[in-house]
């Protein structure tokens, strides 16, 4: 076995199984996905493939870390953290235009159907639509200052370690290839609830294309601005943004496996981006020379 062989089975053992077991003691708890405290009960499983990039690169192949891209290159890259963030916003529009030309779902943008669903002590506050208006800069706000340092230790693993050697030399393979990786450490949190699918074993095949589609955006956005950062951004931003705003938006909804921004609805606008990424060459080995300046 080469040391690339060895490190990549490493990793995955280190970022597979002390986040399952872990999240397996939340389940025993008694804690649902949609349970309030879901995110922070299960939150230090997340950082299992960042332990496993530092841990893999440190002792077992010895590599170092002049590759992980942990430097911020943001005056060089700006517009494409300007992209990484803003992506989910445009993708969200999407797919309410299409949830309403299907008939799938019908935004509440008074959020009245979400605040119904927290089951407020106090009652559901008093809204109207223009409280997408506060709304919106807040989860923009929170997508850089909260949720983009949280998933950093995702994407240190998948992004900085995993996908840049796996299949190193076809980064479109090695984006799939990694996407159903990724989709597949999610798979103990879908079936606690917390993706929300109502047919769980459909919806790991649903979740499996989602993170396949990001794999490819996220990988693209790792190997051109050789940061870690620029991918963290659009994973933040996914969660922030896209994941809360199609949550309230649609909430309650039955077809929510179509309008949640985990649906099936956001292939379509997420696919197009992959599309335009594969056939205009953007994914091709030279684009990988950006790692070599890290």
């Amino acid at each position: 076995m080469n040391l690339k062989t060895k490190g990549i089975l490493a990793y995955l053992a280190i970022a597979f199984i002390p986040a399952w077991l872990y999240w397996t003691m939340v389940w025993l708890t008694g804690i649902s996905g949609t349970d309030p405290i879901f995110q922070a009960a299960v939150l230090p499983g997340a950082f299992a493939p960042a332990l496993a990039c530092y841990i893999v690169r440190k002792w077992v192949t010895k590599e170092g870390f002049a590759d992980a891209g942990l430097q911020l290159k943001l005056k060089k890259n700006w517009s494409y953290y300007l992209f990484a963030w803003l992506l989910p916003l445009a993708v969200t529009a999407i797919i309410i235009i299409l949830a309403s030309v299907f008939n799938l779902g019908q935004p509440d943008f008074t959020l009245q159907n979400f605040f119904s669903s927290l089951n407020l002590t106090d009652g559901k506050p008093e809204t109207s639509e223009n409280i997408l208006f506060f709304l919106l800069p807040t989860l923009l706000i929170q997508a850089i200052v909260l949720a983009t340092p949280i998933v950093w230790g995702e994407e240190f693993g998948w992004r900085s370690y995993l996908q840049i050697r796996l299949l190193a030399d076809r980064p479109l393979l090695a984006a799939i290839a990694t996407g159903i990786i990724w989709g597949i450490w999610h798979y103990p949190l879908i079936f606690m609830g917390y993706e929300r699918y109502d047919n769980q074993i459909l919806g790991l095949l649903i979740f499996t294309i989602f993170t396949i589609l990001l794999s490819i955006i996220f990988g693209w956005l790792r190997l051109k601005t050789g940061s870690v950062w620029a991918a963290s951004v659009g994973h933040g931003a996914t969660n922030a943004i896209g994941g809360s705003l199609t949550l309230m938006l649609f909430s309650g909804s039955k077809n929510w496996m179509w309008v949640g921004y985990n649906g099936i609805l956001a292939w379509i606008p997420l696919g197009i981006v992959c599309a335009w990424l594969i056939f205009t060459g953007k994914l091709q080995k030279n684009q990988s020379n950006q790692l070599s300046s890290n």
